[in-house]
């Protein structure tokens, strides 16, 4: 993917706008919900305003209550959605006057905002350090750790309309009270919750909203990039676990998602997917925030072949699902992004051609012009794409399954191409059925780990 040089445009911006601002945060209980609002004040000159609503779905305490354990959570909100508003001058100096941050989770903050963006860094060819590309001061005092009444033992599964929150959906729902969560809900959304048979009415759909300005600056040439946008979810999602009472927060990120993007580097599009910010996460939370909350991925201990082969038994899903990102406004698959042809392929060892030729619309392993991509996918190139998609290992071997399932004369044009591959020579022999069979370690409780454990190996 090419790189664009930004390091003087960064060192003009930064001098122009030192300092960042989060000037306040404010929330109200109104009789639809929670609306939470924020304010982002870069270098005096540009006020950012975003806000977040959260229904009122099922809410467990009384607004009195709630009064008392929210400040926190909205507060935690901010300190991740700030980062969307940082990034497009990167201030040296970036000020909390909310609250107060210990030296610890300063260094918190810093690691996430810093592993979070390396994407951005990386894409921008920004020249940044790890210790010193911001300097995090904060006013006021630190929030203590709240104590919730009562949490129940439901759990809110993110939904984002792909294949993985499909399968968490479809295994949990008779074991567990699992709610559907959306945030900014699309149609591919409501399809997969509609598939998966659990009332309509259990679903839970919020509202972000990105503030205008933004955007404004960004067109005019400010910075603009890739964000960790699955930490935003997971502080969104433990707020309204807070808020419905419920005590399990159940994400659908795979072992596959720990893989560096850049190889031999910490730079990974799925940063905030990854086993290390769960784990960061999960600590954070229960020293500074909540202990009563659990947050983990259901299909951590999975790799993507594993998941694709529970979502090749579920055929419900087959025709609502849409992992594309390109289509995502028109919930289409657009046939000719990375996203696109790694579903495909990822699926392919366990659907017919015809199957996936129905759901995409045609078959992406006869289209030359996504032979570069799949030469990122497989390891012949430097780097992978900048998306959510599986290791190279998955990748190539899920290539030389589908070899090995289709005729000669019917091999599509892409894999005649990788058959003649040093990738294809090199993982033609491994054993598929081990990646099948491999379990990666997780934070799942046993009650979650026993059904997982069960649909693989039943």
């Amino acid at each position: 993917m090419p790189k664009s040089s930004n390091q003087d445009k960064l060192i003009k911006l930064s001098a122009e706008f030192p300092f960042f601002i989060y000037e306040d945060f404010a929330f109200s209980l109104e009789s639809d919900g929670l609306h939470a609002k924020f304010h982002f004040n870069l270098g005096g000159r540009y006020h950012f305003h975003p806000s977040l609503f959260i229904p009122r779905h099922n809410w467990a305490y009384t607004d009195e209550i709630l009064q008392s354990l929210l400040p926190s959570l909205v507060f935690h909100i901010g300190m991740i959605e700030l980062i969307s508003y940082w990034k497009a001058a990167c201030p040296p100096t970036v000020i909390i006057k909310p609250a107060g941050l210990s030296k610890t989770q300063i260094s918190w903050w810093k690691k996430l905002y810093f592993l979070g963006l390396g994407e951005f860094f990386y894409l921008n060819s920004l020249e940044v350090d790890e210790n010193t590309f911001m300097d995090i001061k904060t006013e006021g005092d630190v929030f203590n750790v709240v104590a919730t009444p009562d949490v129940g033992a439901g759990v809110i599964i993110p939904v984002g309309g792909g294949k993985d929150s499909a399968v968490s959906l479809d295994l949990l729902k008779n074991s567990f009270d699992a709610i559907p969560l959306v945030l900014n809900p699309r149609g591919a959304t409501s399809a997969v919750i509609e598939a998966s048979e659990i009332p309509a009415g259990k679903a839970i759909f919020l509202r972000r909203t990105i503030d205008p300005l933004l955007l404004e600056r960004n067109s005019k040439g400010f910075l603009n990039g890739h964000t960790p946008f699955s930490a935003l979810l997971a502080f969104i999602t433990l707020t309204t676990a807070m808020l419905t009472g419920n005590r399990y927060i159940v994400l659908s990120n795979e072992s596959s998602a720990n893989e560096a993007t850049i190889p031999g580097t910490n730079i990974n599009h799925q940063y905030s997917k990854s086993i290390e910010f769960e784990n960061d996460f999960r600590e954070y939370v229960s020293k500074y925030i909540t202990r009563d909350i659990e947050y983990f991925s259901f299909l951590r201990p999975l790799n993507e072949l594993q998941i694709a082969w529970l979502f090749s038994r579920l055929p419900a899903y087959h025709k609502v699902f849409r992992s594309c990102n390109a289509g995502s406004k028109t919930d289409s698959w657009c046939g000719s992004c990375p996203k696109c042809l790694f579903t495909f392929i990822i699926l392919s060892p366990f659907l017919d051609n015809e199957i996936l030729e129905n759901i995409f619309g045609k078959n992406l392993l006869n289209e030359p012009g996504l032979l570069t991509t799949l030469q990122q996918f497989t390891g012949a190139a430097k780097e992978k794409p900048f998306d959510c998609i599986g290791t190279i290992a998955e990748v190539n071997l899920a290539l030389c399954e589908a070899i090995r399932r289709q005729k000669e004369a019917e091999l599509p044009e892409l894999l005649r191409i990788y058959r003649d591959s040093p990738e294809y020579v090199r993982y033609e022999k491994e054993d598929f059925m081990a990646a099948l069979g491999s379990w990666s370690p997780g934070n799942l409780p046993y009650a979650f780990s026993k059904i997982l454990k069960a649909a693989l190996y039943d």
